[in-house]
This record gives C-alpha cells, sequence and structure tokens, in this order.
C-alpha cells in the first residue's frame, strides 16, 4: 500500500510492504497550497513507479480547501473511530487504485473554544496501542504544535499553540528580526535557557517579547545567540500555557513526534523543566495509516 502525509507546505509519500514497513519514501515541497487545483496530477506524479492498489491519506489534504474535505470526528477517539471515519475518493486517472482520506478531529469540551487536528491523528495512530493502558501526555512540535491526552487507547484532547508560525514571523517580520542574523545559525544552549527561564517570570509575553530586543541591544544576549532565547521564550509559554503546566500532576514523561531539529529543542526545554522525554520520529503518519487500514478491513471482514 502507498501512505500519503499530505500537509500544507510539505508531501510525504511512502511505499509499505504488508507488515507496514517502509520500502520506499520520497519528499517534495508541493504541499496542499502549493497543489491546489492539480492534487491529482500531483498525486500521480509522486506515486509513479509505484503500482499498489491501495492508496491512503491523510493531512490537510482532506481538510477545507484540500482535496476534499472529510468532516472532523469528536473526542474521545480511538483506532476504531478513525478508520471507520475514513472516506473513499474516485478521482479521475487512478482507475484500479483505491484512495481513502483521513478524518480529522475535533476537540469540543475545552474552553468553548474548538480545538482541531488534521494529519496528526494518523501519527497518533501508530502510538495508540502501545500507549493503551493508562494516560499519556504527547506533544507534536511544528508550526503549529499539538499537545494531546491519550487515555486508554483513546485521543480524549487537543491543545494546540501556533509557536513555529509566531517565531517565524516574528523571526522574518517583525522589529525583532532585525538584530537577529539572516538566517538560523548554531543552537544556543544558555541563551535558549535564558528565554526558557523568562517564561516563568511576570509580565506575560507580550512584554517578554519586547525584552529579546533590548536583550540584543544591550547585550544581555548575542545577536547570533538571539534566535536561541526566543525559540526558547516560546517554547517556553507553551510549555506554561497548553503544555506540561496545565496537567494535574505534572506528567514524569512526555512523548515527543516529529523531526529531530524540532524534538531537539523541546527535549532541551522539557528536561530543563524535569520532565522526561521519549523521541519517535515523525514517519509515523506511515505506520499510523496502515494500522488504522488493517482495523478497517478486518471489522469489514468480520
Amino acid at each position: 500500500m502507498i501512505a500519503v502525509d499530505w500537509g500544507t507546505s510539505s508531501l510525504r509519500l511512502y511505499r509499505l510492504d504488508a507488515a507496514g514497513m517502509v520500502l520506499e519514501r520520497r519528499r517534495s515541497d508541493e504541499g496542499v497550497l502549493a497543489s491546489a487545483g492539480r492534487f491529482g496530477d500531483v498525486l500521480a506524479r509522486g506515486i509513479a513507479g509505484w503500482d499498489d492498489p491501495v492508496v491512503l491519506l491523510c493531512g490537510m489534504v482532506g481538510g477545507r480547501g484540500g482535496w476534499q474535505e472529510v468532516p472532523y470526528l469528536d473526542c474521545p477517539a480511538g483506532i476504531a473511530e478513525l478508520a471507520d471515519g475514513m472516506q473513499q475518493i474516485q478521482p479521475r486517472g487512478f482507475d484500479g487504485r483505491a484512495l481513502w482520506i483521513m478524518p480529522g478531529l475535533r476537540d469540543a469540551a475545552g474552553d468553548g473554544m474548538p480545538d482541531v487536528m488534521r494529519g496528526e491523528e494518523t501519527q497518533l495512530a501508530a502510538l495508540l496501542d502501545a500507549l493503551v493502558v493508562g494516560s499519556h501526555l504527547v506533544c507534536l512540535p511544528g508550526t503549529h504544535s499539538k499537545w494531546v491526552n491519550v487515555r486508554n487507547g483513546c485521543i480524549q484532547r487537543i491543545a494546540t499553540a501556533m509557536t513555529g508560525e509566531v517565531y517565524a514571523v516574528l523571526r522574518k517580520h517583525s522589529i525583532l528580526g532585525r538584530l537577529m542574523p539572516a538566517e538560523d545559525g548554531r543552537f544556543d544552549a544558555f541563551a535558549f535557557e535564558a528565554g526558557l527561564h523568562r517564561s516563568g517570570e511576570e509580565g506575560g509575553l507580550l512584554h517578554h517579547l519586547f525584552g529579546v530586543r533590548t536583550a540584543g541591544l544591550f547585550r544581555q544576549v548575542a545577536e547570533p545567540a538571539l534566535p536561541s532565547y526566543l525559540s526558547g521564550l516560546l517554547i517556553g509559554h507553551e510549555l506554561r500555557g497548553c503544555g506540561v503546566f496545565t496537567q494535574r500532576p505534572r506528567p514524569a514523561q512526555v512523548h515527543l513526534v516529529g523531526n529531530d531539529r524540532l524534538l531537539g529543542a523541546y527535549a532541551h526545554a522539557l528536561t530543563a523543566l524535569g520532565i522526561g522525554v521519549q523521541r519517535h520520529p515523525e514517519d509515523l503518519a506511515a505506520h499510523g495509516l496502515h494500522a488504522l487500514w488493517t482495523r478497517r478491513t478486518a471489522a469489514v471482514a468480520a
């Protein structure tokens, strides 16, 4: 089968064997935004040479503005609910293949404002069987970082922080970036931890952000280290606003899912705060799609 993780800015394709092991992988920058109006052509080119009859897709390809919108499922939801929520599409040019798109998840039980995920639920599906017993906290860092409570094999709650997007905007399009090098350089652990510590002090995020500029103006933080300081500050506020500090009791461990660069920063922050971490690779989406297809076909056969 072919597993497709089609996000806003990137496209990842995996060819899997019957046991769900990755045989081949491909990646491009033709995410949903770049593929609008030509999804079929982009997918056909991406899977050229792969003759597998089943193609499973997750991510923003199933969201509003994607190839075909698939409704959100409500939390709590586990593998059975996610598998049952998959929808088949029948686009032109894919005769002989079965194409299925995953649903997203919606958490409407919070403070009156719903939270959602689309794509990350498939990564989580690869973990649910391993996390069946008890409660667990999972963090999926990214442009929009997700904090997910899992209990007894079900995704219970979702909290999203726009940390990655805010960092990019401030870094490239605000006065804060003017004192920083054009490109991020080497990670500065001391500056990162200074920002992390600052996030726990009085004043709030908006006041703390202006302090990034003054820290550079008065050379309290060297200009090449300012990106690390800003990163530590934003991640610190994320952890305090919708991460480990909102959990009662505070968890002893967080499961981190994503690429090595992002996981390194979040692992550094969590361990500095006395929280253990367990890392999982970002290609969990491929394994999650295989687990969901296995569950769906088994349910149909029964």
